[in-house]
């Protein structure tokens, strides 16, 4: 079986070629000519990479051609939510033509191959206190131009499925962590800033943002695991949510992260880091991926967050 990954260089699809390799999968990704190779440095003899720019819809489509993916799963994206306040444009239109381009060129040249289309928990938006833990069919009421790339790709998921009756599977994963996740992500930030000050490379001064938000998060190695099951066990054309189904104050998080240090660190607010609008609660119902999978979180969330705390102590040293 042949596996396409879309930004396979990245924070979830590194852990997924892991998978996929460690399943049995033969696995190529697609990387852009400036990409940093430092998620997959050691999977380049493994995997096999695609200089593939998916906004150019002629270079998708000569490489599905060319391979004839078994199954594409699409993690490729702008997604750092504030980028997206700041370049709307340019979010909506890079998230939206890179999946036309790969649903196109999978109509054409492999069209009973599947796709899993990874989108997000941000799509719900605004959620109001009786509707958490959010099910798949709570209204979309989306809070960045992020969001709304993301429901946009959600439906044109559908739409080619119903059309053309291609395998599209979306998911809607809430947040995710793990080694390898980004610094401008609320775990990994602190991680980072926790690793920074232990090693001197700082002031003991950590900054933060809203504490008092409460989100979802599972383990990134659980989440590519999800992603697998969905393609093998999921109706196409259908939308699950990824998550724990358990709800932590970022304050939370962060003291978790203070836990694993001894050294003395102070706290204090930036006002930057702050969002323009933040839901106070999203915890995700998962209910409806398990009855069709059986998956579930396995990884404890501290152990999560010490593997992602010890991720930064090694690359600040």
């Amino acid at each position: 079986m042949k596996a396409l990954i879309t930004g396979i260089n990245g924070f979830a699809g590194s852990h997924l070629a892991e998978h996929l390799l460690g399943s049995g999968f033969e696995v190529s990704g697609t990387i852009r000519s400036s990409s940093s190779l430092r998620h997959i440095v050691q999977l380049q003899d493994t995997v096999r990479l695609y200089e593939c720019e998916l906004t150019d819809h002629a270079a998708v489509e000569a490489m599905i051609a060319e391979l004839r993916p078994d199954l594409i799963f699409h993690l490729a994206a702008q997604s750092f939510i504030p980028d997206s306040w700041a370049a709307p444009m340019e979010t909506i239109h890079n998230n939206l033509s890179c999946q036309v381009h790969l649903l196109e060129a999978m109509r054409k040249h492999c069209p009973s191959g599947k796709i899993l289309i990874a989108c997000s928990s941000e799509e719900y938006g605004q959620v109001e206190a009786d509707e958490v833990p959010i099910k798949e069919t709570n209204p979309l009421r989306p809070l960045s131009p992020y969001a709304v790339s993301k429901i946009a790709q959600n439906f044109l998921g559908y739409q080619y499925f119903k059309n053309y009756g291609l395998y599209a599977v979306c998911v809607r994963t809430f947040n995710h962590t793990g080694p390898r996740r980004g610094e401008q992500f609320v775990t990994s930030n602190f991680a980072k800033q926790i690793a920074e000050i232990e090693k001197g490379l700082k002031p003991p001064v950590l900054y933060v943002g809203n504490l008092e938000a409460r989100r979802d998060f599972t383990d990134v190695r659980d989440v590519v695991r999800a992603y697998g099951l969905a393609l093998d066990k999921c109706e196409p054309g259908d939308v699950y949510n990824i998550a724990s189904g358990v709800g932590r104050e970022v304050r939370e998080v962060l003291n978790i992260l203070l836990g694993f240090s001894t050294t003395q660190i102070d706290i204090q607010q930036d006002t930057a880091r702050l969002r323009p609008s933040d839901v106070k609660v999203v915890v995700g119902d998962y209910s409806k991926f398990h009855a069709r999978t059986g998956w579930q979180p396995e990884i404890p969330f501290e152990s999560t967050l010490l593997d992602l705390l010890n991720y930064w102590r090694g690359i600040v040293s």
